[in-house]
């Protein structure tokens, strides 16, 4: 438990940095680790919400949050991400759909590192249905995977031009922390859900410190688009890690 919850510091430090919680790589590091494959899901949303609540908070304060961007995903996104939360699906699946979304993730977020720096946008008004489709497609992979989305929704937000890239950091941030209590929600219909994940606390407690530390990076060190170049290579170096103990 010493050497994940190290990693999962690092994870939360990474993540946290560009808007994200980590959910994806949690999930990877945890399948890596053999932990039993069913309570992926929820320990991964707990530790997004840790991670990105002060993200939000900070980016709330600075003013750099667009409800009317956010708000036409999450219409989408919650009822399906609780729904998703609900489903039981075997471990090959699981694991499968995982891969599936770390590669197409981390393959998003490398192409779409320059847009973090990139002020001067013509911004593009988002069609209503598209927003609610997306936010509802989104929503169900996180519910059944266990990741907040926004790993997937900063890159759609950045080739729609869907705003500036601090309104969309915390666009991400948002949509991350409401998705991922909706999948919350659905995990724990779930059968002795609660009890087995207090087993795993001290990654909970690794990643609230590594949020902090990583959001310090954000706020004081490192450039937005650095650390989303570095994010993009971790979360592709995990998804080969990962094809390695699936397919071989």
């Amino acid at each position: 438990m010493i050497i994940l919850s190290i990693l999962f510091f690092i994870t939360a430090i990474l993540y946290s940095s560009v808007g994200f919680g980590g959910g994806s790589t949690y999930l990877a590091l945890l399948l890596i680790w053999d932990t039993p494959y069913y309570i992926f899901p929820i320990i991964a949303l707990f530790c997004n919400v840790i991670v990105v609540t002060g993200n939000s908070i900070n980016y709330i304060r600075a003013g750099n949050h667009n409800l009317k961007l956010l708000i036409p995903f999450l219409i989408g996104s919650i009822p399906l991400s609780f729904l998703g939360g609900t489903l039981i699906i075997n471990k090959e699946t699981f694991e499968l759909l995982l891969f599936l979304v770390l590669s197409i993730a981390g393959v998003l977020l490398l192409i779409n590192n320059k847009s973090y720096e990139d002020e001067n946008i013509i911004i593009k008004k988002l069609n209503l249905f598209v927003s609610v489709t997306i936010g509802s497609i989104l929503g169900l992979i996180s519910g059944i995977v266990g990741i907040g989305g926004g790993i997937f929704l900063s890159p759609i937000l950045f080739l729609l031009k869907a705003d500036k890239p601090k309104n969309i950091v915390t666009t991400a941030s948002l949509f991350i922390l409401i998705n991922s209590l909706s999948g919350i929600l659905g995990q724990l219909t779930k059968k002795n859900m609660l009890n087995e994940i207090t087993l795993y606390w001290p990654l909970f407690c690794a990643v609230l410190i590594g949020g902090l530390f990583g959001n310090y990076l954000n706020l004081k060190i490192f450039s937005n688009r650095v650390l989303a170049l570095i994010t993009s290579l971790l979360v592709i170096f995990v998804a080969f890690r990962m094809s390695l103990k699936i397919f071989m």
